[in-house]
């Protein structure tokens, strides 16, 4: 056994705002007797417990197929005076790697009865150990409907939410959930490969993923089909995600940095490639990417985008799409720090005084266009709270996860 880490944080569910002084305690499973392995831990004003360390199988069983199950599972249980308490089964931990758990409470609206039954959220496996439906092969490339059909966009761009629909496609007895975005990429990531394989696999990895689901955005694919959805989780049309699953740090970071970056063929300028892959074990595919194949080819040291001309061809191209929907101000395609100063320093001190309104943690900058060091302290402890590296500086991670907070908490607030 080795250890993986757990860090759960807890917001409320109408609000966004987090939730301090939680209770959270975590328990084993899969065994006759529950064992306690940590009890009472108590969220902070940033509504986060601090990190928990947690056994885990071997790291050896994640870097290739195997009969053993790579990643330990755990219930983790949140308490709240006035909330509704949540359970979520099969969070799952692999050695060496942070889990982040996010759960959402609802507060108790009939204080007439004191105690209401405990939400349970129950996490399936990863597609690489668990048993779904191969992928259906699909046409990579769609024909694009005239500007009277069904797309709108010109261009790829990157939708504020992604409308998942948790079942089949023809499953009308299935929910639909609003999820944002880069949340949809990392809960798909995270539910497909292992984050304990090689960084430019990952990259890979995500990257198909983004190209893919960009495409189901920009050809409107199932609107086309007269659905009320952007995709599905159905593994034989679409991604894997898991309604309310832990995502893991690293792959979180990843997703940050490319979010918005897809490849394409050099026969259509415009549309990111339906790019389709299978495990390469349970599932074979000899035109599509492998994820296994991918993880061999990162131990070989190839970089992400050799990986995916290995796999999709050396003519596929890569872009990145314009991040428009939600967003207030575009990245200046730069490094904020120590010295900087205009618009868009003035931007980043306004969105860091809305945020801690609901982040109490983050201290309140003056709005003057100078990034001084209050600004950069500022900014560490958002990096701190967002788990991003702490650096004091607005890079284009941290920017866009600036951007998404603001908007997040910004029209909670007009909601309200």
């Amino acid at each position: 056994m080795a250890d993986g880490s757990l860090l759960v944080q807890v917001i409320d569910k109408k609000t966004k705002t987090p939730i301090p002084d939680c209770r959270i305690n975590i328990y084993s499973t899969g065994t006759e007797t529950q064992q306690t392995l940590a009890e009472n831990v108590p969220t902070n004003i940033s509504g986060q417990t601090s990190i928990i360390n947690l056994p885990a199988p071997d790291i050896k069983y994640s870097q290739e197929p195997s009969d053993i199950q790579p990643y330990s599972n755990y219930l983790v249980e949140v308490i709240k005076d006035g909330y509704i308490d949540v359970i979520v089964n099969g969070v799952q931990i692999l050695p060496t790697q942070l889990s982040i758990q996010t759960i959402q409470l609802d507060k108790i609206e009939n204080t007439r009865f004191i105690r209401q039954e405990s939400e349970v959220i129950v996490i399936g496996p990863n597609t690489l150990w668990g048993d779904y439906p191969a992928k259906i092969p699909e046409t990579p490339n769609k024909v694009i409907p005239p500007p009277s059909g069904f797309v709108v966009l010109d261009y790829p761009q990157v939708p504020e939410y992604i409308i998942v629909h948790d079942g089949s496609p023809d499953d009308n007895s299935a929910p639909n959930y609003w999820v944002r975005y880069k949340d949809y990429i990392k809960n798909v990531a995270s539910s497909e490969i292992y984050s304990t394989w090689p960084i430019s696999t990952i990259y890979a990895n995500v990257c198909a993923i983004v190209s893919f689901t960009l495409n189901r955005v920009f050809t409107e694919w199932y609107r086309g089909k007269g659905k009320n959805f952007t995709i599905s989780s159905s593994t034989a049309y679409d991604h894997k995600w898991i309604y309310g699953r832990n995502i893991f740090e690293n792959i979180s970071l990843v997703v940050d940095d490319i979010f918005n970056l897809y490849f394409k063929r050099p026969s259509d300028r415009r549309q990111p490639l339906l790019a389709q892959y299978c495990d390469g074990v349970q599932v074979q595919c000899p035109t599509w990417m492998t994820q296994w194949g991918s993880k061999y080819q990162g131990d070989l040291g190839k970089s992400y985008d050799q990986i995916l001309k290995y796999f999709y061809g050396n003519d596929i191209g890569f872009d990145r799409a314009q991040v428009v929907t939600g967003v207030p101000t575009s990245y200046p395609g730069y490094t904020l720090g120590i010295g900087s100063s205009g618009n868009e320093v003035r931007t980043i001190q306004m969105q860091l005084n809305r945020i801690s309104k609901n982040y109490p943690a983050i201290p309140k900058v003056k709005v003057d266009g100078v990034y001084g060091d209050s600004t950069s302290k500022a900014v560490r402890v958002f990096q701190e709270v967002f788990r991003l590296p702490v650096t004091g500086t607005v890079d284009f991670r941290t920017w866009f996860t600036i951007s998404d907070i603001y908007v997040a908490v910004t029209k909670i607030a007009e909601l309200k």
